[in-house]
């Protein structure tokens, strides 16, 4: 099959041929529909998270199950599904606490096993996040896939196995947002504008968007902000604080830069919730004031909008049924496997909400 390969930081991705392993117990079959290309996989390209190549990257996708292996009841071939990087053992104390997202047990092969993935002269070939979506197959657990109505468009579900779970749940299941509340999301990429739906739903009365570009806060008044504020030319602390008659209740970080994050909670009023969605780079720290804790001050991490897949993907499919999920609006770019470089460049450019890659 062909996939696109990470061969080192800051070189574009090259699209090569890859030999896929048969499915062993508990393993599936994907053949991939779509993928999302996420703000995530840009972060290894450009060398901000840490990755040993070769590895192929993605991890939003949707797509038909082509094959499954011994002991999968979940699903069968031709059942449609969304992938999600969330793998769960369901035997872990955090699985058995309702929290699958923090599995401390994730199934997948041993070292002793075969690799999923191995280039032609048969050496392996890394997988991200369980799943590597830019390809024309993947190979993972059943427990990575939640199966869905076949009237769903995988374009569309593709989305939602990352950013809009991410976005919507950071919101929902993570900030909790009550209705009423006032809410700013940092980053309208397709998280944020997720995250900034999520607020929506249920029910904050002001939503401010808070980037640096113009065309970005544009689609942010499209999915749900009543306000926006342009980082570029305010200070968005000072804004916010002003806006708001003193910090909003809470503020949602979906960049994965430490200012940002820093921003949120000075930007908070007495008892605000500051939740950290994006992938701060490694090896740096957060600084926060101390002495704001004494005003109830809060700020927490988020794993993937603390999801619960195989419900929340469910649920949000429902939502987008019901006109309350926007995601056809959210596709501002569609493309075959080979323009995968040209999506990373039009997400630096800010020129997309998503692009998708789409197979035959």
């Amino acid at each position: 099959m062909k996939a696109a390969v990470f061969r080192g930081a800051n070189q574009p991705l090259n699209i090569e041929d890859v030999v896929v392993d048969d499915p062993q117990p508990g393993e599936v079959v994907v053949r991939v529909a779509a993928s999302g290309v996420c703000h995530s996989d840009l972060h290894f390209v450009d060398g901000v998270w840490p990755m040993t190549p070769p590895v192929i990257l993605g991890h939003e996708g949707a797509g038909v199950i082509e094959a499954v292996g011994d002991g999968v009841t979940y699903v069968q071939p031709g059942d449609h599904i969304i992938m999600c990087g969330s793998c769960f053992c369901g035997q872990c104390k955090h699985c058995l606490r309702g929290k699958p997202y923090l599995c401390l047990d994730r199934p997948g092969r041993s070292s002793d096993d075969p690799p999923r993935y191995s280039q032609p002269d048969g050496n392996p070939m890394g997988q991200m996040a369980g799943l590597s979506t830019f390809a024309e197959q993947v190979l993972t657990h059943q427990n990575n896939v939640v199966k869905i109505p076949n009237d769903m468009p995988l374009q569309q579900a593709a989305l939602i196995s990352c950013g809009v779970t991410t976005g919507v749940g950071a919101a929902l299941n993570t900030a909790k947002v009550e209705p009423g509340a006032t809410v700013a999301v940092f980053g309208a990429g397709g998280v944020g504008l997720s995250a900034i739906q999520g607020a929506r739903i249920a029910g904050a009365t002001r939503i401010i968007a808070v980037d640096l570009v113009e065309e970005k806060l544009g689609r942010a008044l499209e999915m749900g902000a009543t306000h926006v504020v342009d980082a570029s030319n305010r200070d968005p602390v000072e804004a916010l604080v002003e806006m708001t008659d003193g910090g909003v209740d809470h503020a949602l970080e979906c960049i994965g830069n430490k200012n940002a994050a820093e921003q949120c909670f000075e930007a908070l009023g007495p008892g605000g919730t500051a939740t950290i969605v994006g992938m701060i780079p490694y090896g740096l720290d957060v600084e926060v004031d101390g002495a704001s804790f004494l005003r109830e001050k809060k700020i927490q991490g988020c794993s993937m909008g603390s999801n619960r897949f195989r419900v929340d993907m469910l649920t949000y499919i429902e939502y987008y049924r019901q006109g309350k999920l926007m995601l056809d609006e959210m596709i501002s770019k569609r493309g075959p496997l080979e323009d995968v470089n040209d999506c990373f460049r039009a997400m630096k450019a800010g020129e997309v909400a998503r692009s998708v890659l789409t197979f035959n």
